[in-house]
């Protein structure tokens, strides 16, 4: 069986990703493909790798074009969703509608209100399957919420500890790297190629980044207590992947043994979530273009903490693919449909 599947914001990064995917997916057909500014305009001008798509024109991004598709991927700017989501709601309530963007991923309105600055558009089923009990969510689920690049790094590192009781709550320490593809296609001076290549710097600091506040909901669920997090993100001189470097105190007693174990045994059975054999390291090279993730962790035991790097690709499991794995749970489709594909070398 055949799925209608509409892209909107097809000409940035995260709706060209989707895209790029789904032409590799068996069981959807590409129906409208849109854009805002772009609307008009050639895809193949615009997202020129993706051959056979290049002679689609895009559409204007409205639920009337959107309406009557099986799904519809939402990888709009922050904000943009939720009045188009709502108006789906109106004109297409079979259609099972997913959000690349920020909009229905915090529980919290006030959390929301803090650190977007305009109303709370609502909460949907969030779109990390591995994440404890949120397969059955997302199974037969209508709408979804695909989390944030570095949120779905750094939950899939710490999550496993959390849950299985082995670490503190306060004091969880993050600093994660990305590439400059993590801020958009938009034109900004200081993301140009002159000023990031051969350069790093951070930004968001001091518990200003967006993400941190679903970075704390995602660890307070694992923990079943609330997590405080402080997260720095580093921009790098790459255009895409993340390296997420996330500590956090041991309980009392916790030996390198147990943390271990924990680890090996929340991601044993998953596809994508890799523990690495002990000495080997995470590379984002190593996951370019996948649905992968590669970790690995070690005790500080002088310190009394756990370390944990996490390795990704943020445009592809940091947020296609993982929208595209949320949609086939949705779908009843097997969990790995379409998303077969490997990371490159060199």
């Amino acid at each position: 069986m055949s799925h209608t599947v509409a892209v909107s914001g097809a000409s940035g990064y995260a709706g060209g990703e989707v895209l790029r995917l789904l032409t590799a997916h068996p069981q959807v057909e590409i129906g409208a493909i849109t854009a805002h500014s772009n609307a008009g305009e050639r895809l193949g001008a615009l997202q020129p790798h993706l051959h056979s798509l290049a002679d689609r024109v895009l559409s204007e991004t409205t639920a009337e074009v959107l309406s009557g598709h099986d799904v519809v991927f939402l990888a709009l700017p922050h904000g943009a969703s939720g009045a188009i989501a709502a108006e789906l709601e109106e004109r297409s309530p079979g259609t099972l509608v997913i959000d690349a963007g920020a909009d229905h991923r915090l529980e919290s309105a006030e959390a929301w209100e803090r650190f977007y600055g305009s109303g709370h558009a609502g909460t949907w089923p969030y779109g990390l399957p591995e994440l404890p009990g949120q397969r059955r969510r997302l199974r037969d689920a209508s709408r979804i919420a695909v989390p944030g690049c570095y949120p779905t790094t750094c939950l899939l590192a710490l999550a496993p500890g959390f849950t299985a009781g082995l670490l503190e709550p306060e004091d969880v320490v993050i600093v994660a790297a990305s590439g400059s593809s993590g801020a958009g296609k938009a034109l900004k001076p200081h993301l140009l190629g002159s000023e990031v290549m051969g350069s790093m710097s951070p930004y968001g600091v001091g518990g200003g980044h967006r993400h941190t506040p679903e970075i704390e909901q995602g660890l307070g669920q694992a923990a079943g207590q609330p997590v405080t997090v402080s997260f720095t993100p580093t921009l790098a001189p790459m255009s895409r992947g993340i390296l997420a470097t996330a500590t956090a105190r041991l309980r009392p007693g916790v030996d390198a043994g147990r943390v271990r174990s924990a680890w090996e045994q929340a991601y044993a059975a998953e596809t994508f979530v890799h523990v690495l054999p002990e000495g080997q390291w995470p590379t984002t090279q190593s996951v370019l273009g996948s649905n992968h993730v590669v970790m690995q962790l070690a005790v500080d035991a002088h310190a009394g903490r756990v370390i944990v790097s996490a390795a990704l690709d943020n445009l592809t499991k940091g947020t296609a693919g993982g929208a595209i794995q949320s949609m086939n749970l949705a779908l009843g489709l097997a969990e790995q449909t379409g998303l077969n594909q490997q990371g490159t070398a060199p």
